[in-house]
């Protein structure tokens, strides 16, 4: 028992992050969207935030001597001074090192909103030793000093962009550890395996090389499971975070751009009944009952001389070749006609809702030649406000299968865990199909290894710093 306990001491080390790595340097930014608003936050994180705010900060009650003492965890009512100058009246708070966000020293300037205050105040803190923080720096310090690990990092930024309840709650799960937790008791079942087949290899005496192989096929059967029903939840998880990527589609008039605005409940597209009036993509977000659509509208499709129509046309097209989903429309008090057909046809191979519109009016639309379509297709009336639950369903049974608790379903949302942990389930399934084959326990220990390093990656251990910084350019200053 005390050689394995040694053996897993050695992965942990193998796979842990480089301990705290407290930055010496002070860092600073406006944390706020800049502009009209109540408030605005200057946020400064490093040793010497406590010194920047004792220097350029003045109780109110205490004009008289502008070093005093500023007790942690209170906000304090006064003024910030630029040699002698009274640039806006604030309130400050000071929080200290470990307990804070970034687990450094950490000072935040509430000032009045708009953009002169903030950025002079700024201006007046990169004075002192200090310098303007880079993007998501302050959340990549949180990372490197050990508070976070970098699934709760990349939670962060996918709370910032969330556009519906759903993704946000999904992020949030991501925040409190839920993902993390689930890979890390993985790899803490995969470093018992190693540890089992080290003691195997170098002290044969204490262990039976059936019994470490026989045990290691359940385990990694176990663990693929556990794994591949993560990796199936991340197409929804795509969905849920960037939404499902819609191109309205159809030829002119049918009413494409009314069935955008139907959806949107605003007027977003000019409608008109002259034919081309839409000669460039619009594209909008909008949450339908929980479901996020990237809604793009596009100019009708049709043969036609005139330039800027033309491409329209053309980029509709190359709209199509991205989308998730498109939403055809036909025109039903009009025949079917040579560009619905060219359409149909463009199509075939995409995931699609058949729309049939204007059904108030006398139908006219043959689809005899159309069977799948007839028999799919939504009929609606934009003009009526008819047909959008029709829609909603269609969407949900396209893209949702069976029902999504988010409060007991832990679901991925991130390409990069998507793709790290079927790299980690290919490494498993080697080392189940050498142990098929007969191999020695020798040989799947290289790739339980793999498994182990990919799972590692999730979660921030043993991680580049090129891959830390690319993850941390997509995040805003001062988060």
């Amino acid at each position: 028992m005390c050689i394995m306990y040694n053996k897993k001491l050695y992965f942990s080390f193998k796979l842990e992050r480089n301990g705290d790595m407290m930055r010496e340097d002070t860092i600073a930014s406006i944390a706020t969207f800049p502009g009209n608003a109540g408030i605005n936050i200057i946020r400064i994180s490093g040793d010497n935030a406590l010194n920047i705010a004792e220097n350029i900060f003045e109780k109110k009650k205490n004009k008289s001597n502008i070093n005093m003492n500023l007790k942690p965890r209170y906000l304090h009512y006064g003024f910030i001074l630029d040699e002698g100058k009274v640039v806006d009246e604030v309130l400050l708070s000071y929080m200290k090192a470990p307990n804070t966000y970034t687990k450094e020293d950490i000072v935040e300037i509430n000032c009045h909103g708009g953009v002169i205050s903030a950025k002079k105040i700024l201006d007046i803190v990169l004075n002192y030793d200090c310098r303007l923080a880079e993007r998501g720096e302050f959340t990549k310090r949180a990372f490197l000093n050990g508070r976070i690990d970098l699934t709760q990092a990349e939670a962060v930024i996918d709370i910032i962009n969330s556009k519906t309840d759903s993704s946000h709650e999904i992020s949030v799960n991501h925040l409190e550890g839920r993902l993390s937790k689930e890979i890390n008791n993985t790899i803490d079942d995969i470093m018992d395996l190693l540890a089992n087949i080290e003691v195997n290899i170098d002290f044969p005496e204490y262990d039976e090389d059936e019994i470490t192989i026989s045990k290691a096929k359940e385990k990694c059967s176990e663990i693929v499971y556990k794994i591949d029903k993560l990796i199936q939840t991340a197409d929804t998880g795509k969905i849920f975070k960037e939404g499902i990527k819609t191109v309205i589609l159809g030829k002119p008039n049918v009413g494409k751009s009314s069935l955008m605005n139907f959806l949107l409940n605003e007027n977003r597209a000019i409608v008109t009944e002259i034919p081309g009036t839409t000669r460039d993509t619009i594209e909008e977000y909008v949450n339908i009952k929980g479901i996020p659509l990237r809604i793009i509208d596009t100019a009708g499709i049709r043969e036609t001389e005139d330039i800027v129509e033309k491409i329209g046309v053309e980029k509709a097209l190359s709209k199509v070749d991205e989308a998730d989903l498109v939403i055809m429309v036909f025109d039903s008090s009009r025949e079917l006609e040579e560009e619905d057909k060219k359409i149909i046809e463009y199509i075939e191979n995409k995931k699609v809702i058949y729309i049939n519109n204007k059904s108030d009016l006398d139908n006219k639309l043959e689809l005899q030649n159309y069977d799948y379509i007839k028999q799919n297709i939504i009929n609606i009336s934009v003009l009526k406000s008819t047909g959008l639950q029709e829609i909603i369903n269609k969407i949900t049974d396209m893209f949702f299968k069976g029902s999504i608790n988010l409060d007991n379903d832990l679901i991925i949302n991130n390409l990069r865990h998507k793709n790290l942990l079927i790299k980690a389930k290919n490494s498993l399934k080697e080392v189940l199909k050498s142990i098929d084959d007969g191999f020695s326990i020798d040989f799947i220990e290289i790739d339980l290894k793999d498994a182990l390093e990919s799972l590692g990656l999730i979660v921030g251990k043993a991680v580049s710093d090129d891959l830390i910084d690319k993850i941390f350019e997509e995040f805003c200053i001062g988060k």
